[in-house]
């Protein structure tokens, strides 16, 4: 025998096994050093069958307010349990509850699971930034909420919105306000075409016809700053009181709403008041989205090139999109509106911001 192995041989271990005897070892032997690490792990999450369901309607600093079975008198502080990880959590998320589900205060209950979205309400910081981020989840219809004037109307912010619509699967709605300092009807011309409907609404006025299109229903609301977007909540719903800001001097609102929240109707139903923004990035919608969301192209649009923008000639020369005008199945004012938003999802010559 070597001096290595007779030199462990001569060695007693705790066990009482001379080192020399490793080979009489198996997997019987082995010891498992008790602490961090020894409890096996499972994928398998608890079922909490016992779950509530709950609509979320804030969000605050990791804590999400929510509203048990959509009711706003039933209203509940929650955390994201452990078991969830990261999943993202946002204002009209259905989601289940499981803890102290009382409401009372210093109570807090768990986020358990979130339900499938019927649709989302998505943009990204511009059209170069791969992080998309969800604004609103389950709102049936985007208010898309712009001024007559004071500021002035962009019908390129309009169309980005209405792509993030047919993208996410939300019904657009237009609602013009300040329509006392300007009329309606050009801008309205511009949409004829898309088959939008459309609000007009004045600050001397009640809502009424909004008032009516909202009932019963999760809106989203969204617009730059100061077309009037936080005024008009505060009258929908009183109890709001959202602060809201005077248009500055170079026509540029400023910020008042600064998170997403989730306001009951008196009639029933939701309204969802987003921050204002200066830019809606489109990164994460493709063309066929847009298309797709036009039933009477999108099986023609399947029979187009691959790569095909759906733009027409001279960028897209085999668009199929083309026949379905020539066929007379839809009308050329349709197809021009549809590729006015393919060309606003593009970029069309940059982000198109509020300010511009």
């Amino acid at each position: 025998m070597g001096s290595f192995d007779q030199a462990w041989s001569d060695r007693e271990d705790v066990g009482g096994l001379g080192r020399g005897d490793w080979r009489r070892l198996d997997e019987s032997d082995v010891r498992v050093r008790p602490g961090k690490g020894t409890r096996p792990r499972s994928k398998r999450r608890p079922e909490h069958a016992d779950a509530v369901t709950a609509m979320v309607i804030g969000k605050d600093r990791g804590r999400w307010t929510c509203a048990v079975d959509s009711d706003p008198d039933r209203v509940v502080m929650a955390m994201r349990a452990r078991e969830m990880g990261r999943v993202s959590v946002v204002v009209g998320d259905m989601v289940g509850l499981v803890g102290d589900v009382s409401g009372r205060p210093d109570t807090l209950a768990r986020i358990v699971r979130v339900d499938d979205r019927t649709s989302v309400l998505r943009r990204t910081a511009d059209d170069t930034d791969p992080y998309e981020r969800v604004v609103v989840a389950n709102a049936a219809q985007l208010l898309i909420v712009t001024s007559l004037a004071d500021p002035p109307p962009r019908p390129g912010f309009i169309d980005r919105c209405l792509v993030a619509c047919y993208a996410g699967g939300l019904e657009p709605v237009l609602c013009l306000t300040k329509s006392d300092l300007a009329s309606p009807d050009s801008l309205l011309a511009g949409y004829a075409g898309l088959d939008v409907p459309a609000i007009v609404t004045r600050h001397d006025e009640e809502p009424t016809g909004l008032r009516e299109r909202l009932a019963g229903r999760i809106t989203a609301l969204v617009g730059h700053s100061g077309v009037g977007k936080s005024t008009l909540v505060n009258r929908l719903v009183p109890a709001a009181e959202l602060a809201t800001g005077d248009v500055s001097s170079v026509g540029k609102g400023r910020h008042t709403s600064v998170a997403a929240v989730a306001l009951p109707l008196a009639g029933g139903g939701w309204v969802v008041d987003t921050p204002g923004v200066r830019s809606f990035g489109l990164a994460h919608v493709t063309a066929d989205d847009i298309v797709n969301a036009f039933e009477e192209f999108a099986e023609a649009a399947e029979e187009c090139p691959p790569n095909c923008g759906h733009l027409g000639p001279p960028e897209d020369p085999d668009c199929a999109l083309d026949d379905v005008v020539a066929d007379g199945n839809a009308g050329p004012e349709r197809l021009a509106s549809l590729r006015r938003l393919l060309v606003s999802r593009a970029g069309g010559g940059g982000e198109i911001r509020a300010e511009s």
